[in-house]
């Protein structure tokens, strides 16, 4: 006589491998939340950076303004961006480093706009997902400089005073005077682009 067939033990196989698919997916989840953070902290570095080169060049244009504050026919070239300027996208390195990332390219595609690409200096990490400890995300943003101004048409020239309007503010300027001009925000603002 056969002795019975006995079930027990077979589902402890398969409990096994649902486990392990279980940890297996969860690990993989893991490494899709380390890549997400990596690729938010590269988004802000790419945003600090871009804001860093277009406030720099709006502190540059407003240092431009106040030298030539006495003719005011200058003034329009400085508030659509027409002048040159020291390099803005040096400060925009700064800040991606700060941010733990290296700045991969900084460039004005048009004028009072700022694009910078940025990599992060870290990687994902090791994982599950092979090939992710090599892997640093990348990102990129655009902030541009909004002129708050209008400059007037002709220039004050005699006895008629220099005024320059900025948003629902009117400035009655002194150029032998400075201490009463506007500061770079109450000329332009600089804010990331959609």
């Amino acid at each position: 006589m056969n002795p019975p067939h006995r079930d027990a033990g077979q589902a402890f196989p398969i409990y096994i491998t649902v486990v392990a698919g279980l940890l297996f997916l969860a690990l993989a989840y893991l490494a899709v939340g380390q890549a997400s953070v990596n690729r938010s902290g590269a988004q802000t570095a790419a945003d600090a950076a871009a804001l860093a080169a277009a406030q720099n060049e709006r502190d540059q244009l407003t240092a431009q303004w106040v030298k030539v504050l006495a003719d005011p026919t200058k003034w329009r070239d400085i508030f659509e961006g027409r002048v040159t300027f020291d390099d803005p996208c040096g400060r925009a390195g700064r800040l991606a480093a700060q941010n733990d990332a290296v700045l991969s390219d900084c460039f004005a595609p048009e004028l009072l706009k700022y694009r910078v690409d940025v990599q992060t200096d870290k990687s994902v990490g090791r994982s599950v997902v092979p090939g992710s400890e090599n892997y640093r995300s990348k990102a990129s943003a655009t902030a541009e400089i909004e002129p708050l101004c209008t400059p007037p048409d002709a220039g004050g020239g005699g006895d008629t005073p220099l005024q320059l309007t900025c948003k629902d503010k009117v400035w009655h300027l002194q150029p032998d005077d400075t201490t009463g001009l506007p500061k770079p925000e109450d000329l332009f603002d600089v804010h990331l682009a959609d």
